[in-house]
């Protein structure tokens, strides 16, 4: 049998699936069940004790949602996947399994607007305290750690302005103080970007966005990097000390490098809930398989798009990174060469209510509070996903008052290009 390592299209199609068993079916089914007959009682009891793996409540796990997770570690080349319900979900997961009230963790400040609002005040409630950092400069994450630090959080490429994190450097700030490193890697995709090879040890997802791909599912996913010794110290006590529920079993010491995952399934999706719906997940199956002819079109298009946006008399500036003259374009290469994806900002000359003008006046550009679809999706985050934040975070987070955000879909090029045109023109 051949020992090839499958390229990555064939991954996205084939990882984790198989023809069903009981009937043949070649697309993996939607399993749409609450829960699952065991053998006998020894069965139940070695189910429930992690003494075996298996199916025992669609909360837990479900056999839709197992081929997803199979998909998405070996995409990212992490150990193991959990998928949920969304990536606030996600993110709430991770930090749930790592933190305790009175507990912090730095986070690059250009971050998604929902990402700020969650951190900065949602998770107040649970006694986490977010202390934020330049994204640009790795010294200033440093200058935020304490001994009750438990991580450190980013971006790979920064939502709204697309802005390229380097992931290597914080990666050693992070390992250099004993601390695991997490990325969103959302707007990247592992297509274009894979953080565990360049230091990450956790990657978290929103799948509702490109992975999805249609804008039809909500999904997010943690995906276990394998990578960090959670046993180094007492920092992680559910991972390093027994847990009293499961017999006294030590989790990273009995799981391994695939710990971590295990102690988001049966520590924080178990008793939180946010779990995934089956036909969620087989929805972004499906949209994953044409993740690597999606995002090669969605870059093409953007860059096309930025560059007539550059010489546009109503723009004042476009910030992407995919652009040669941007002083970002220089890591772009070095972390993403494939493109810089589909999402980018501009500023419009005449601020504010010219943003708004602007997306009232699109015609096949759809506003809407999404990234990531086939279609060209276009939001002004400061009436919007931004308008919470003062004006000087959003300016801090690349949202300022005259930005537009673009999430460039796969269409014809100039016929996207010809609907920004006729708005901007009435903006």
């Amino acid at each position: 049998m051949s020992q090839r390592v499958p390229g990555f299209e064939t991954l996205a199609i084939h990882a984790g699936a198989q023809p069903d068993p009981a009937t043949g079916a070649r697309i993996t089914p939607i399993y749409q069940t609450t829960s699952y007959v065991f053998n006998d009682t020894d069965h139940a009891a070695s189910l429930f004790g992690l003494q075996a793996f298996g199916n025992i409540y669609t909360r837990i796990m479900n056999p839709t949602q197992a081929v997803l997770e199979e998909r998405l570690a070996a995409l990212e080349g992490g150990t193991a996947a959990l998928a949920v319900a969304s990536g606030h979900a996600a993110q709430l997961i991770v930090l749930h399994t790592l933190m305790s009230s009175g507990d912090n963790f730095v986070s690059a400040r250009q971050l998604y607007g929902g990402s700020i609002n969650q951190f900065g005040h949602s998770f107040k409630n649970f006694g986490w305290e977010v202390r934020w950092a330049d994204a640009k400069d790795p010294d200033s994450f440093a200058g935020q750690i304490d001994d009750r630090t438990k991580a450190i959080f980013v971006e790979s490429f920064a939502n709204p302005a697309g802005f390229v994190t380097d992931i290597a450097a914080l990666a050693k700030v992070a390992h250099d103080a004993g601390l695991p490193l997490i990325v969103d890697n959302t707007m990247a995709t592992p297509y274009l970007l894979r953080p565990i090879e360049h230091g990450a040890d956790i990657v978290v997802h929103s799948l509702t966005k490109f992975l999805g791909g249609h804008g039809n599912s909500m999904g997010g996913v943690i995906v276990d990097g394998g990578t960090f010794d959670w046993s180094a110290s007492d920092k992680y006590p559910m991972l390093s000390r027994p847990r009293e529920e499961y017999g006294g079993i030590v989790l990273h010491e009995t799981f391994g490098n695939f710990g971590f995952a295990i102690a988001c399934r049966v520590l924080g999706l178990r008793d939180l809930g946010p779990a995934i719906a089956p036909m969620n997940a087989f929805l972004i199956l499906n949209g994953i398989e044409t993740l690597p002819l999606r995002m090669q079109r969605h870059c093409d298009n953007a860059l096309v798009v930025a560059r007539h946006l550059t010489g546009h008399d109503k723009v004042d500036w476009v910030e992407y990174s995919g652009l040669p003259d941007h002083p970002n374009h220089a890591l772009l290469q070095r972390y993403s060469p494939n493109g810089a994806g589909a999402v980018f900002t501009f500023g419009l000359k005449g601020g504010y209510e010219a943003g708004v003008r602007f997306v009232e006046g699109l015609e096949i550009v759809s506003h809407l509070a999404n990234i990531g679809d086939t279609r060209t999706l276009v939001i002004h985050p400061a009436s919007t996903t931004h308008r919470q934040l003062t004006d000087e975070q959003r300016e801090a987070a690349g949202a300022g008052n005259n930005v537009v955000r673009l999430s460039i879909g796969i269409e014809n090029a100039p016929d996207i290009i010809a609907d920004i045109d006729q708005a901007l023109a009435k903006a």
